[in-house]
């Protein structure tokens, strides 16, 4: 699957899970670009990916992760 097109979906999450339709993700957020992006919600949001795309990530991975391009790669190389 296309990066951009993941992308796009993780950003369908991120507005359901944070309950915030404004939100426009690009490779190079982070979560204080994020109103409500914190350490609770980054776990549901891990969880909610984790179900969508039928994946699961090592606790490693996820904490390697600085902005949501690499999420992104991540997410890319296991489906």
């Amino acid at each position: 699957m296309e990066a951009d097109k993941v992308l796009k979906q993780v950003n369908e999450i991120f507005k359901e899970v944070l309950d915030n339709e404004n939100i426009l993700l690009k490779k190079d957020t982070v979560a204080d670009d994020v109103d409500g992006w914190d350490s609770l919600t980054h776990i549901q949001l891990v969880i909610t990916i984790e179900k969508y795309f039928g994946i699961r990530f090592i606790s490693h991975e996820i904490r390697s992760w600085n902005n949501v391009g690499e999420m992104i790669s991540s997410i890319c190389s296991k489906i």
